[in-house]
């Protein structure tokens, strides 16, 4: 493989690993009993590991969030990101929780950052123009941050279209 080649792919696959942190990702208050505060703790500490970017752990976790209850929209955003930033094997998939979560949580605008940023990893920049638009509805702050993913990946700066603030 020629050095430009190598460089490529360790761009890409550094896109994929570390593009828009989950951070603002907080826990939620836990519930009084039952299957739903179960569910909550479970998703508090895969926050807690999705932060410490132990995404395989926190993948788990999410998936224990969705078996106690299933309609926790901020656990299916989160297993999509966690399984987003595992690599691109998990796309499909991630996706599918990316979509649950809006369908949802329509005014989730986290997942739709997440998801627009993984569209323009697949270089889907129609799609992820359509979650820019609905972020600038709901999330001004989210749509700027998607907004610069975009224009990274549009502005052949160099870097295979990766934008400079997301190489971390």
């Amino acid at each position: 493989m020629r050095s430009s080649s190598r460089w490529m792919v360790a761009a890409v696959l550094g896109l994929a690993c570390a593009l828009v942190p989950a951070v603002e990702s907080d826990p939620l208050p836990v519930p009084q009993g039952g299957a739903r505060a179960d569910a909550v703790r479970a998703y508090n500490e895969g926050v807690a590991l999705l932060v410490a970017r132990k995404f395989g752990q926190a993948q788990a976790r999410f998936q224990t969030a969705l078996a106690l209850d299933e309609s926790l929209a901020e656990a299916h955003n989160n297993l999509a990101f966690s399984l987003r930033k595992q690599g691109p094997h998990n796309f499909a998939t991630a996706l599918a929780h990316y979509d649950r979560a809006i369908a949802l949580k329509p005014s989730l605008s986290q997942a739709y950052l997440y998801r627009g940023a993984m569209f323009v990893q697949q270089g889907e920049l129609a799609r992820a123009g359509q979650d820019l638009d609905q972020l600038r509805r709901l999330d001004p702050s989210k749509a700027s941050e998607l907004d610069q993913v975009i224009r990274g990946a549009t502005a052949g700066d160099g870097r295979s279209g990766i934008s400079a603030q997301f190489e971390y």
